[in-house]
């Protein structure tokens, strides 16, 4: 397909602390089903976004981290791309990480969201660890996050402990049922756990240049 027919710019963003022994060989080859996807016949070939005002994707050797802001032309199969990424990170992992990545509609406009269209906008959640263990604790690192954001509204700070002990409580509960399950060398919920959500009626997500 043509890049310029995609029905979907694809915005990928997010920090992957990497382990210390991990090479730029064994990330390009844990990237390629972004680069390849877009066309390109290396990381370095591949690593630059659609929109030049965004870094891209850019490994960081002195730091060991994989920071990408990095946009792709394209469609719902790229979807397959994330998954088999997702499962190649997960063996150069130091620690958990989320990466977000949000589908455009590249045909909507702003005149059809005046006139109350929704768009196809999505927006999915990712992510990525040398273990289970490392991937639920920073997806409950980023539950107690929101929730408390949102609670502070009504409430103090220092009145929500109750609620962080019980998210707590609910991701310990998963834990015990994965180990109990004999699935310890699986990531929960299938390649990276992806947790997703559509940006249709709540108005279009700002694109992040970070």
């Amino acid at each position: 397909m043509s890049s310029y027919n995609a029905p979907f710019e694809i915005h990928v963003h997010g920090q992957v602390p990497l382990r210390a022994d991990a090479s730029f060989d064994q990330l390009q080859e844990a990237l390629k089903p972004l680069w390849k996807y877009a066309g390109a016949r290396s990381l370095a070939d591949g690593a630059a976004s659609a929109y030049e005002e965004e870094p891209g994707i850019k490994f960081d050797a002195q730091e060991h981290l994989l920071q990408m802001c990095w946009t792709v032309r394209g469609d719902e199969d790229f979807r397959q791309s994330l998954d088999e990424m997702c499962m190649s990170l997960n063996e150069l992992a130091e620690q958990g990480a989320a990466i977000e990545v949000t589908f455009y509609d590249a045909d909507f406009d702003e005149e059809e969201e005046e006139q109350g269209a929704e768009s196809r906008d999505d927006f999915v959640m990712l992510f990525v660890g040398p273990t289970p263990a490392a991937i639920m604790q920073v997806q409950r690192d980023l539950l107690v996050q929101d929730v408390v954001n949102m609670m502070e509204r009504h409430f103090d700070g220092a009145e929500l402990g109750g609620v962080v002990a019980e998210i707590d409580k609910l991701f310990s509960q998963r834990f015990d049922a994965l180990v109990n399950s004999l699935e310890i060398g699986k990531p929960p919920r299938g390649p990276g756990g992806p947790a997703s959500g559509h940006g249709g009626g709540g108005g279009r997500r700002p694109r992040h240049l970070h």
